[in-house]
């Protein structure tokens, strides 16, 4: 398998790929993802590519009012790249940005082009972020009766002032009422999105956004640490002086936290940042993610993995729709991954699950390196795999370094 691309040809203009990243594609799992990019206000700790309408104006394929269009000309691209799979389109997720901001039958209009050009699979797992202020009950509705079968809504805290860091603007009492529409409309899988660590949040303000996340009973919660990440409005405000940046014990204890409630409240880890209530419950399209399998990523500045071959989008809108009004691939860059490469992310994806890793995946270092982290704590061996502590799941990057680096 070769190991490079050209130089000269880094994503061909019509978007095709080596015959090897197709080979055994029948066998794989395969998911969508497809970016919507706008958002009302842009938060300042989110590096994400996304874009406020103004800033886009009414360039089409590029405005809230012709996006859908775009997207579904790249559903049309990947099925004459990929062709159909016979088992389907096994997950699809709409993230962002905020994909609510398109009109419900706009998000309905690209599902349905995906189950047309490719097919979904039978009880295919369709998910769609949402802003609790960007939903209504007929728009919820309206997805729900289109297909969608899961919503992740970006609560994030239920503290005003730890809202007004994250430049949020939701009021926290839109949530529960969010979740209440989304029930009524058919929804049985519904997932709050926290972060925990936010300059000025204390012990008893995390504590608050939790019970406030369980007291709508939801079937998942993801909990993230913020990350201040370079060239964001947070990282300059903490640069400036005006935030000091998370403390790194502050974050562990809010960690332990939030493992100590929501197992409490029957909610069971499975992937480190992730909490489900049931096997049932787990984000099927993630889990694809960390398990390496395909997935086709539309949209501005979208990320796809196909057999080994990873390539992303351009990141401007204009750009992006531009390039699909003139046939061609918005895809601007790719890579074939290395087998080694592929073993460390293999290493450091599953290892944060809670199946754990198979200790035969190891290469001789990694295999001579698990009884010391046995007896530091961080991991322990069920029926030969490796699986994260509670302790290791706050080192889980050290123990990946430990088992790869020699």
């Amino acid at each position: 398998m070769p190991q490079a691309l050209p130089d000269t040809d880094p994503a061909p203009r019509d978007g095709s790929l080596p015959s090897f990243a197709l080979d055994g594609a029948e066998q794989r799992k395969l998911g969508f993802y497809v970016h919507v990019p706008f958002c009302r206000v842009r938060c300042g700790y989110c590096d994400f590519n996304t874009y406020t309408a103004p800033e886009l104006g009414d360039v089409a394929g590029a405005s809230i009012a012709t996006y859908a269009g775009a997207a579904i000309e790249e559903v049309r691209l990947a099925r004459r790249v990929m062709g159909t799979r016979e088992g389907g389109v096994s997950t699809v997720f709409f993230g962002g940005g905020t994909p609510t901001l398109l009109p419900a039958p706009d998000l309905v209009a690209v599902l349905r082009s995906i189950d047309l050009e490719i097919g979904l699979a039978p009880g295919a797992e369709v998910t769609t972020e949402a802003n609790p202020d960007s939903v209504t009950p007929q728009s919820l509705a309206v997805l729900r009766e289109g297909g969608f079968t899961r919503l992740s809504f970006g609560m994030q805290s239920a503290v005003p002032h730890v809202l007004a860091t994250l430049d949020r603007t939701h009021d926290p009492l839109r949530v529960p009422q969010a979740v209440e529409w989304a029930r009524a409309a058919g929804f049985e899988e519904i997932s709050l999105d926290l972060i925990y660590g936010t300059p000025g949040e204390s012990t008893a303000d995390w504590a608050t956004s939790l019970e406030a996340a369980l007291s709508s009973e939801p079937d998942h919660i993801s909990a993230y640490s913020l990350i201040v990440e370079q060239g964001t409005a947070l990282a300059r405000r903490v640069r400036r002086g005006e935030l000091p940046m998370p403390d790194e014990d502050d974050l562990a204890d809010k960690y332990l936290l939030a493992d100590e409630r929501l197992t409490a409240a029957g909610l069971s880890w499975y992937e480190v940042s992730n909490w489900a209530r049931g096997e049932q419950s787990r984000c099927q399209h993630n889990m694809g993610y960390w398990r390496g399998t395909d997935w086709w990523g539309v949209g501005p500045g979208a990320h796809s993995h196909v057999g080994g071959v990873r390539f992303w989008n351009v990141k401007h809108p204009a750009a992006y729709a531009q390039r699909l009004l003139e046939g061609l691939s918005p895809a601007q860059g790719r890579e074939v991954l290395s087998d080694s490469e592929r073993h460390v992310e293999r290493v450091l994806l599953e290892l944060r699950l809670v199946d754990g890793l198979a200790i035969d995946v190891l290469d001789a270092h990694g295999r001579a390196a698990v009884p010391d982290q046995v007896a530091k704590g961080l991991v322990e061996v069920v029926d030969d795999r490796l699986v994260l502590t509670q302790q290791g799941r706050l080192l889980a990057d050290g123990v990946v370094r430990d088992l790869l680096v020699d």
